[in-house]
């Protein structure tokens, strides 16, 4: 039996923190190459809360002990039965589809989300969703709720507040109506994520009217809130980093403000140039002198750290030691290249393992050809057929190396991941401490295999001196 996980031991306690400090955080969500975001790069927003949860997607409650919190989140058109402003999900559903971190999903599929999203809307969603639309339609946001690390990186921006805090905006909120006025000028999800957070710390998000003409966007929101909680180190600020699992969605990219996407965006640059060359400089020097934020190099600087003996985060300007953690979670340069060579020598030793499809074509092979089935628990398995006889892979963090998942197929599954993540940036990287822990899984079923080959050998070679000695013994006199 695999025993819980480095990114399982990270969810449960630095998003947790204690429940003697609860939680509320800024979420910001990678941009994706579709819709508007395909235009504008500015990603989306929510909010994480370690002390509130759902007690339905529509209504809150104080967490019970061993729930690891939520996200409350607003869309254009959530797609439920009736409008609703927001929905509120787990923390682990938001971000791997399922309840328990340790069957999250270690590859990453279309097919894949779509069955999380299914097992969602029907163990959460009955209530609010039976209409055609809102069960079949994947234009119903609700679906953006489910497994978001799919899809997208995600950063969460955090502080501590206190439980009096919690049960004034647990009642507030419950009491208020539930009603979509979305508006993407006045009222979009930053704005949204803005009025949540300053009913806990007045002021604490602002707009930024320079660099995002007038309007609130999700990188306002985390890069304002940032400045507020380092100005308040009595919060304890901090961030956690998500990396999108590997897979065979296309890669989620940064998030822009406004002024940003001009400068970075050719699909921009270059009509600026032609047709607005006297506003191009403004906005280059508005984003160059006000707008830069970095929401990667942010949690290199300020990451939640591993835990301590009393299973509490280590306060950045409390432990001498936090430093030293810091770089643990997060890794120098030189552990990743050093990684990046040992990856190298194990492919090279290993080039049986890889067989016909190598490490760019695996996972579209395994996403094409393989049966997908999804357990009560939301854990994954994938059935392939090869030479005429079938084999099961486990694709959760919990059944990756189980009894009945393939070895071989395992081993390749783990590799091709290995061989993503060491080649992917920064901000689509998962942290060092989760690396070390899936090479060591690598490195597990690499042995298993190796002993099954050595035991099959063995029986081959004593299958083969019986049979002699049972030769020899008939034609004793």
């Amino acid at each position: 039996m695999v025993g819980p996980s480095v990114a399982v031991t990270f969810l449960l306690m630095s998003v947790l923190v204690a429940r003697a400090s609860a939680s509320i955080g800024v979420v910001l969500n990678e941009s994706l190459d579709e819709s508007m975001d395909r235009i504008t790069g500015t990603g989306h927003t929510a909010v994480y809360f370690s002390n509130i949860c759902p007690d339905s997607p529509v209504r809150l409650r104080e967490c019970r002990p061993g729930e690891l919190g939520s996200v409350l989140s607003t869309y254009v058109n959530i797609g439920e039965d009736y409008p609703f402003e927001w929905n509120i999900v787990p923390l682990s559903v938001y971000l791997y589809g399922v309840e328990d971190p340790q069957n999250r999903p270690i590859f990453g599929s279309k097919r894949i989300k779509h069955l999380l999203e299914e097992r969602y809307r029907e163990k959460y969603l009955t209530e609010y969703c039976s209409s055609e639309a809102c069960r079949a339609s994947n234009k119903s946001e609700w679906r953006e709720m489910v497994a978001a690390t799919l899809i997208r990186g995600v950063y969460i921006f955090a502080v501590d507040t206190k439980p009096g805090q919690d049960r004034a905006f647990i009642a507030n909120f419950n009491a208020a109506a539930n009603k979509n006025d979305f508006n993407g000028v006045t009222r979009n999800c930053a704005d949204f994520t803005r009025s949540v957070i300053n009913s806990y710390f007045p002021h604490a998000v602002n707009r930024d009217y320079l660099n995002d003409f007038g309007m609130t966007s999700p990188k306002a929101v985390a890069r304002t809130f940032t400045r507020y909680g380092l100005r308040h180190p009595e919060l304890n600020f901090r961030v956690m980093h998500f990396a999108q699992v590997p897979g065979t969605i296309k890669r989620s990219s940064d998030v822009r403000a406004g002024t940003e996407q001009l400068y970075r965006s050719k699909k921009f640059l270059i009509p600026m140039i032609l047709f607005a060359d006297h506003e191009l400089p403004v906005a280059v020097a508005s984003y160059l002198l006000t707008g830069r934020f970095s929401p990667e190099r942010t949690f290199e600087q300020h990451p939640a750290l591993e835990v301590t003996g009393e299973d509490f985060p280590i306060p950045l300007d409390q432990q001498g030691a936090a430093g030293e953690q810091k770089i643990q979670m997060v890794g120098t340069r030189g552990e990743w290249n050093e990684y990046r060579s040992k990856l190298h020598v194990f492919v090279e030793d290993n080039r049986s393992l890889i067989g016909t499809h190598d490490l760019s074509r695996f996972f579209k092979y395994l996403d094409q050809m393989g049966n997908l089935s999804l357990e009560a628990d939301g854990s994954l398995w994938m059935e392939l057929i090869q030479n005429g006889e079938p084999l099961r892979v486990g694709l959760s963090e919990n059944n990756v190396l189980a009894v009945a998942s393939n070895p071989q197929l395992a081993s390749k599954v783990l590799l091709v991941r290995a061989s993503r993540l060491l080649k992917s940036p920064k901000h689509s990287r998962e942290t060092m401490l989760e690396f070390q822990h899936d090479w060591t899984k690598l490195q597990r079923a690499s042995r298993e295999i190796e002993t099954a080959s050595t035991n099959a050998d063995s029986a081959k070679s004593t299958h083969h001196l019986l049979k002699a000695a049972d030769a020899d013994f008939v034609e004793l006199p």
